[in-house]
């Protein structure tokens, strides 16, 4: 069966949800590779005739299927606090999670490094970033200065004091001398990783080996996303990104599976665009055509409540995540947003200075200063919630995914129709024919 990679096409929020649900229980593991809990994705699920969300920011949304194993790869930092309070609250909803699974590998974001994140944005006033101040940077730049704290060392105390001595001997002084706030103390630190440490015990694993018996017994391993493409920190909208791989290669590196066993790459394309935080956003409407996407896709963040940018469909942007990803499917949702607009704009190059670009600018500067250039497309009225078929979808919205499809350069397996878990057409199926 397949290793199937799962990515954002834009700037995240997608919903990659949907296809996952669509993979449905073919799926038997679903591994989270990358970034931690800034990353929040919300399910609706159908239980006992009653429609329940549930918003995750830390675990994969494998959790929710009992027959998965939801795992936790090692490009993930984890923010233990973070991990039981959503386990508990699952659980406390009747939701089982003991087969969840922690690489030993992985990183734990420790106290001083959400203090740092966020006193580092007040620092830098008008040049923040945006991040969401929950120490994911800080994290991955210690563990690229060689200065991180793993899980498995919350199974030796003596090198888990060792390490958090290290990183604060110079850390405390940039916190004193620079910020002017208030070091952190070696034994509280060390006393509040280690209280997770028997509870967590259970769960950890070498989990690269766990994936490599698993594709090797024929089962299928889904790898999930944190983020999108334009917030990969080599080859997104950088400095405005996320501090990890979001691509579909970062599933390799995050998880211990080599890409000679991957078999598709699924990106999920909204049939609009919004973005959270700083950076260029080419087609953000600041209009009431942008406040009308916002209040009916209900672009609110999952994991900070800020209210999304909103702007039309950008291919330039889709052929990007094409190229970068390797996209065999593209997954496009809420087309249902679209409903009741006249015309609706996509965008299928930039105006920077004059030039046209068909492509993505390699020049920073000029992706900034980018003009979109419309075509405009007809809409539709008729409420489309209820289309199972892309046959059943009004001829101007099937003409709007037809379009977007030869604009971004892969086929558009599957299209969502609303928030539901069954709200979804598949014109094509997900789950490659052929496997190892």
């Amino acid at each position: 069966m397949p290793a199937i990679v799962l990515v954002g096409a834009q700037w995240g929020d997608e919903g990659k949800g949907k296809a996952t649900d669509l993979l449905g229980s073919s799926v038997d593991y679903v591994v989270k590779f990358n970034g931690g809990n800034n990353a929040g994705h919300t399910v609706v699920i159908e239980k006992d005739g009653k429609r329940e969300k549930y918003a995750l920011h830390l675990l994969p949304s494998g959790i929710l299927s009992p027959n998965c194993v939801p795992v936790i790869g090692n490009g993930v930092v984890i923010d233990l606090s973070v991990l039981f309070e959503e386990l508990d609250g699952l659980e406390a909803r009747g939701v089982d999670t003991s087969k969840l699974l922690v690489s030993a590998n992985a990183h734990v974001i420790p106290s001083y490094n959400r203090t740092i994140d966020k006193v580092t944005e007040r620092f830098l006033g008008k040049r923040r970033i945006g991040t969401t101040g929950r120490g994911i940077g800080p994290t991955y730049a210690d563990k690229m200065n060689r200065v991180g704290i793993r899980i498995q060392d919350l199974y030796d105390e003596g090198i888990l004091r060792q390490k958090v001595e290290a990183a604060l001997e110079l850390k405390n002084q940039l916190l004193a001398k620079v910020y002017n706030t208030r070091g952190a103390e070696v034994d509280d630190v060390v006393e509040e990783l280690l209280a997770y440490a028997a509870r967590l015990a259970p769960m950890v694993a070498d989990t690269s080996l766990v994936l490599s018996q698993a594709l090797d017994r024929g089962e299928t391993v889904l790898f999930e996303a944190g983020q999108a493409t334009l917030l990969d920190v080599d080859h997104g909208t950088y400095p405005y990104v996320t501090s990890s791989n979001a691509v579909s290669a970062g599933a390799c590196t995050g998880s211990g599976v080599p890409p000679t066993r991957i078999d598709s790459v699924i990106a999920i394309l909204k049939a609009y665009t919004t973005r959270v935080g700083e950076g260029p956003f080419p087609t953000e409407l600041h209009d009431d055509k942008g406040e009308f996407l916002r209040k009916t896709g209900a672009e609110y963040g999952t994991t900070t409540g800020r209210p999304r940018r909103c702007g039309w469909m950008d291919t330039v942007v889709g052929r990007y995540a094409t190229r970068i990803n390797g996209v065999t499917d593209f997954v496009i949702t809420k087309l249902d947003v679209l409903t009741g607009l006249d015309k609706v704009p996509v965008c299928v190059a930039y105006d920077v200075g004059g030039v046209r670009h068909d492509e993505m600018p390699v020049n920073q500067t000029d992706f900034h200063h980018a003009t979109p250039i419309y075509e405009e497309l007809d809409g539709w009225w008729e409420d489309i919630t209820a289309c199972r078929t892309f046959e059943d979808l009004p001829p101007n919205a099937q003409a709007y995914v037809l379009r977007v499809e030869e604009l971004i350069g892969a086929r558009v397996s599957a299209i969502g129709v609303g928030p539901g878990r069954d709200e979804i057409i598949e014109r094509f199926p997900l789950k490659p024919a052929v496997a190892h």
